[in-house]
């Protein structure tokens, strides 16, 4: 069966496609399944870890979220897999590739967002950024140590995905996966948070429709829904393909209005008082959980496990086991820890 797919495969995919039957390989050789492919193992291997269902409980915009249709980093996941999905189904590429790197590309995210991701960076040696955790939690940590072996497709899809505020797509091919599918990752997590995230920003009441600016909104269009597709559609539309070569791009018109809808996002809403407000709050959470696991050997060995002597590989399991938690773990740990508890007096 699986070679069967694989067949299909050259058949049916574009000459620039990445073909799971010519893998790069994994970190470490193992059998091939009699069913699935190598990229199909992959995305059930990342769905079926504990850091994949963590996300659930992790931010994506707002703090811990009680409102049911807020999005999570788990929702934001998904809906990156199904606009990667669609592009790459349109242009003929490996789907299960795609679908592998998103599900796994936000893996290594802290709890509280990027107000998580920077505090580590500012306190931990060496620095601290999501994208090369994700690789470490699927290299070294999942399965109690022995990581998920996936392809170096996936695992550099999953690294090379984040971008920050610099360009969609990169002229400089080192910040770029080297896989056509890869790079759609990276261009699908922006356009999923840039369309949902003024959605959640006016769901919870922190914009009006009349804040998002009216360029953004005659270009893109004025729903979610409608941004998404014009994003997607202009891609798929003025991507250039000369034989096996393929070059990603969107119209001028498009991308500058993206540009303008992701810093109208940092003016009004990311860095906005009262959504930064919690995360400054959540630093000091960061930090003194940070702190206190390296200095209290009970409570360490209590959390995390043995008590390493050296203090760089301390600092490791310390900086592994906080980025690992949910916001909703750190928030309870942290109030366990710190905050006094009624006597009871009986």
């Amino acid at each position: 069966m699986r070679r069967e797919i694989e067949e299909r495969e050259r058949t049916f995919l574009a000459p620039y496609a990445t073909l799971a039957a010519e893998t790069q390989g994994r970190l470490a050789d193992e059998p091939e399944c009699e069913l699935r492919t190598a990229f199909q193992r992959d995305r059930d291997r990342i769905t079926h870890s504990k850091a994949f269902r963590r996300l659930k409980h992790k931010t994506q915009v707002f703090l811990a979220p009680t409102g049911d249709h807020y999005r999570t980093r788990l929702t934001h996941t998904l809906e990156v897999a199904q606009i990667a999905r669609t592009i790459s189904r349109a242009l003929r590429l490996n789907e299960d590739l795609t679908e592998a790197i998103s599900l796994g590309h936000d893996l290594g995210h802290t709890p509280f967002g990027h107000a998580g991701e920077e505090v580590l960076n500012e306190i931990f040696p060496g620095g601290f950024s999501h994208h090369e955790q994700g690789l470490r939690v699927i290299d070294r940590l999942e399965k109690n140590g022995k990581g998920l072996n996936l392809t170096n497709e996936v695992r550099n899809g999953i690294i090379k995905h984040s971008k920050g505020k610099n360009s969609i797509i990169s002229s400089n091919p080192d910040k770029m996966a080297y896989t056509v599918e890869g790079c759609i990752v990276r261009i699908a997590d922006i356009i999923a948070y840039i369309a949902h995230d003024v959605d959640d920003a006016l769901r919870g009441g922190v914009i009006e429709e009349r804040d998002i600016p009216s360029d953004c909104a005659q270009v893109l269009g004025n729903r979610t829904s409608a941004r998404i597709n014009t994003m997607v559609l202009n891609l798929v539309r003025n991507t250039q393909i000369k034989g096996k070569e393929i070059l990603l791009g969107f119209s001028p018109e498009i991308e500058a209005a993206m540009n303008r809808l992701r810093d109208f996002l940092y003016d009004y809403v990311y860095d906005v008082h009262r959504v930064h407000k919690d995360f400054i709050r959540s630093t000091k959470v960061v930090r003194e959980l940070y702190e206190i696991f390296m200095l209290e050997k009970d409570l360490f060995t209590e959390e995390v496990g043995p008590w390493p002597e050296d203090e760089a590989l301390r600092a490791r399991d310390v900086c592994d086991f906080i980025a690992g938690m949910t916001d909703r773990y750190a928030l309870d740990l942290y109030q366990r820890i710190f905050l006094p508890k009624p006597w009871a007096v009986f």
